[in-house]
């Protein structure tokens, strides 16, 4: 873990922090209404593409992951996958479950997103021991 790296506030404040995958910190984003995860991996560079390779192919090993949960364990058929960074500048991956009919299908989760749905206790723990649990 580099000593100086801090999770940006807007990102702690808007999500639940599961823990580490090999490569970022995990975040569960508070609106449950669709799943949305938020992977931070621990650089001062903004851009995914310009990562050294190596840290590039881990970052990416985590979202394929969470991926992996969201279309084998939770059954959703699509995944969005997105690093924007424009209002919270440090680097970090959405990766959301999708399918028609969820809370704004077919529209990005940005903004369209109106419903809201707390995840409980017992959820986050759940979420969290399906990720951090599985075998690499």
């Amino acid at each position: 873990m580099t000593p100086t790296f801090s999770l940006h506030p807007q990102l702690l404040a808007d999500c639940h922090r599961l823990g580490r995958l090999s490569a970022t910190h995990l975040l569960l984003h508070r609106n449950g209404s669709v799943p949305w995860f938020i992977l931070v991996p621990e650089t001062d560079l903004s851009n995914l593409l310009d990562l050294p390779p190596d840290q590039r192919e881990a970052v990416l090993a985590d979202c394929r992951r969470v991926s992996d949960y969201l279309t084998a364990d939770l059954g959703y058929p699509k995944v969005n996958v997105a690093w924007i960074g424009n209002l919270v500048p440090p680097l970090h991956i959405h990766v959301i479950g999708r399918r028609p009919g969820d809370a704004c299908w077919p529209k990005p989760v940005w903004g369209h997103l109106e419903t809201v749905r707390e995840y409980t206790g017992q959820e986050v723990m759940a979420i969290r021991d399906a990720l951090l649990n599985q075998p690499d």
